[in-house]
């Protein structure tokens, strides 16, 4: 299908609208994915969480084929911060401001507040995707011109638009998460016996010492209540002020989730003598879980690895899924089975000077963040040696 050499900025994913989204969505590889999902990008609007007046201001991309329905789409955010986005560019900004220059605004392209792999350059089936992918490209870094924005980042894509991208000219910058892999698995016993004695013994004991007077409720679909969503926002606020200052989701949003994507939720509670006192937040893929948000209100020895981790790996083989990506940062997460793997973003960077600084840093930082990653799985991992 012929394209329109034109693209099309949106302040609100609805004015897109949900079909036209849903179509650009509709490959199994971007459909298995809930962070670009219209219900979720529309909930984050919704919510006031992704709004103007929180530094992220939707300016979606859409371009259309030659019939004039939209062909290709893009989750775009004009940014005043580096907040909630996880790709941690706060030393270029400082660098630039000392010379002179004035880093924000900026454009993303991401998942709100979502630090997931996940395709961003979303093109209808029936549509080239190398040409849809580089036309939304090339609209964004227009835009940027437009603009007078300093750069354009792309935010966890997957490895796939992140080697296209590269061959297109970004930047290219890689870091690291903690992911669990299913090796078929029929049970988490099965997976605890992959893993060295030490290993098995020290995550059985933190596993009956977390739950010991506690129940742990695994809610999903129409068992999710308002009740329960109270609950997690009180453990999300709780935790989430003491650890960033300034949690970036509102009990909105969270309504809206239960509302509008029960089924790709799932959410694991603990209650002692009949009170909720802790959660953790997935959501769920086709092939994928995605630990997301953590909360308590009062502190148990081991259940952070518990709701997080270990329920996570459990539901995970239950299901039949292939993995669990449970958020950013935490080496200690390696000791529970998740090992080291890649994360992308890719980057254009409008001033040449800026531009040309912040490739050699990269060059060098891959180099390091391969080198970690390799020495970590090495040293550290809890999987009985070959």
């Amino acid at each position: 299908m012929e394209l329109k050499a034109e693209v099309s900025v949106h302040r609100k994913i609805s004015e897109i609208g949900r079909a036209a989204w849903d179509a650009c969505t509709a490959a199994a590889d971007y459909a298995a994915n809930p962070f670009v999902a219209y219900d979720f990008l529309d909930i984050a609007e919704e919510s006031g969480c992704a709004a103007p007046r929180t530094g992220w201001a939707p300016q979606h991309l859409a371009v259309r084929d030659a019939c004039g329905a939209v062909a290709a789409v893009a989750p775009l955010y004009l940014k005043s911060h580096s907040q909630g986005e996880y790709v941690f560019d706060h030393s270029w900004a400082d660098a630039y401001e000392r010379a002179g220059g004035r880093y924000y605004p900026k454009l993303i392209a991401a998942a709100p507040f979502s630090p997931v792999t996940g395709p961003r350059l979303l093109v209808r089936p029936d549509v080239d995707r190398d040409a849809g992918r580089r036309m939304l490209l090339s609209g964004a870094i227009t835009l940027c011109g437009r603009m007078n924005v300093s750069t354009l980042g792309v935010n966890f894509p997957t490895a796939d638009e992140w080697g296209f991208m590269g061959a297109e000219g970004m930047l290219l910058r890689q870091n690291q998460q903690y992911h669990w892999l299913n090796a078929g698995y029929a049970s988490f016993e099965d997976f605890l016996g992959a893993l060295s004695s030490g290993r098995r013994k020290t995550i059985r004991r933190e596993r009956r010492d977390a739950v010991k007077d506690l129940e742990v409720v695994a809610l999903t679909g129409a068992d999710l209540a308002e009740e329960h969503w109270d609950a997690f926002y009180a453990f999300y606020m709780d935790t989430g002020a003491r650890k960033w200052g300034r949690p970036y989701l509102n009990r909105r949003f969270f309504s809206l989730l239960g509302e509008r994507m029960a089924d790709r939720v799932l959410l694991l509670l603990a209650r002692k003598h009949g009170r909720w006192i802790a959660g953790a937040l997935n959501l769920i893929g086709a092939d994928c879980l995605y630990g997301r948000n953590w909360g308590c209100v009062e502190d148990v020895p081991f259940l952070h690895f518990e709701l997080c981790y270990y329920q996570a790996i459990e539901w995970a083989i239950d299901h039949g899924l292939a993995g669990v990506e449970a958020g950013a940062q935490g080496q200690h997460k390696i000791a529970r089975g998740y090992l080291p793997t890649a994360v992308y973003s890719a980057h254009y960077i409008s001033d040449p000077g800026l531009s040309h600084a912040v490739a050699r840093f990269l060059e060098e930082e891959r180099r390091h963040v391969q080198g970690e990653m390799d020495w970590l799985a090495e040293e550290y991992s809890p999987f009985r040696a070959a």
